[in-house]
């Protein structure tokens, strides 16, 4: 303001969930002859490279610094649900990370507890690093981080043990082969004595989690998160849509399947659309429903033909 005024507080800035039109996109990409090899049909006899978590344990060595860390905070306009509980909520980020999710779920409520597992020790660490050094968070007794590949192992009976599924008329039982998959027997000081688990999960995040797994192991990675929601628990999902600019970027050579893209780090992306998603999480007994601009689901998720999808579903 002129002549030394004060100066007017800045408007929030406004949010979008997507700036462009699916079907314009969708239009602009399959006219485009660069693009083709996006396109046409993957040989169903072509070996797809075996993704490692190795790849991404290195991925998050190299990016250890706090540089790379970006605070999520457009996920509480993308999910509401996170902000409206007055009680006691207890989260599970599956795929932390530097807890670019998990900073936004402490600060925007109290009630919030947020159990969070990762296949990489090194970022594990750096994510208790930045909760316990974020200001204003108070974060130490509510951010419990824990070392699993949702990918490879079922989740630890502390967080929701058989007994208390039974008493919630919710046994799960996920065919799994007991010498195929492992599961994590140890028993966490955050449980009280004679406490058995923490009682079942109120919500899962998987943002930008799912996409760096396997299409074959999707279902069975889906399965292993309902597996510790309560009744009436929402799977709050974001990740990659079809014809994302990352997606684009890709060369004819990173391509290892249909919609699936390896890195030169051995990282892998895959890219949904909304139908896929629908069969993942119908699967898994996950109902859908629109509110609040996301994809809401009873026992869920759904993803947005837009280039970074965001869903939700609720578990019955």
């Amino acid at each position: 303001m002129e002549g030394g005024g004060e100066r007017d507080h800045e408007a929030e800035p406004e949010y979008h969930c997507h700036d462009f039109e699916w079907e314009d996109l969708r239009a602009d990409v399959e006219a485009n002859p660069s693009f083709s090899h996006h396109l046409s049909p993957f040989p169903t006899t072509a070996a797809s490279p075996s993704p490692s978590s190795e790849a991404w344990r290195s991925f998050h060595r190299r990016h250890a610094s706090g540089r790379f860390f970006k605070e999520r905070r457009y996920l509480l306009k993308e999910f509401p649900d996170l902000l409206n509980n007055n009680d006691v909520a207890k989260m599970l980020e599956v795929g932390c990370g530097n807890g670019s999710t998990v900073v936004p779920i402490l600060r925007c409520s109290r009630n919030n507890i947020v159990y969070a597992c990762d296949c990489s020790k090194d970022t594990l660490e750096k994510a208790n690093e930045i909760v316990n050094n974020t200001e204003g968070l108070d974060g130490k007794d509510r951010f419990h981080p824990f070392l699993l590949d949702v990918s490879k192992e079922t989740f630890p009976d502390w967080l929701f043990c058989k007994s208390c599924q039974m008493s919630n008329a919710k046994a799960v039982d996920l065919l799994l082969d007991s010498s195929e998959h492992n599961t994590r027997k140890e028993h966490p000081v955050l449980l009280k004595e004679n406490q058995c688990c923490v009682g079942g999960i109120d919500a899962v995040t998987m943002i930008f989690t799912l996409s760096a797994i396997p299409f074959n192991l999707m279902s069975i990675t889906i399965q292993r998160c309902v597996s510790v929601l309560k009744p009436g628990g929402l799977v709050l999902f974001r990740d990659y849509g079809l014809y994302d600019m990352t997606m684009l970027r890709f060369s004819p050579s990173q391509r290892v399947g249909f919609r699936e893209y390896m890195r030169a780090d051995g990282t892998f992306s895959y890219f949904f659309t909304l139908d896929t998603m629908r069969e993942l999480f119908h699967a898994a007994g996950l109902l859908e429903h629109f509110h609040h601009g996301s994809w809401v689901s009873s026992r869920l998720g759904a993803a947005a033909n837009t280039r970074r999808s965001p869903s939700a579903a609720q578990h019955l």
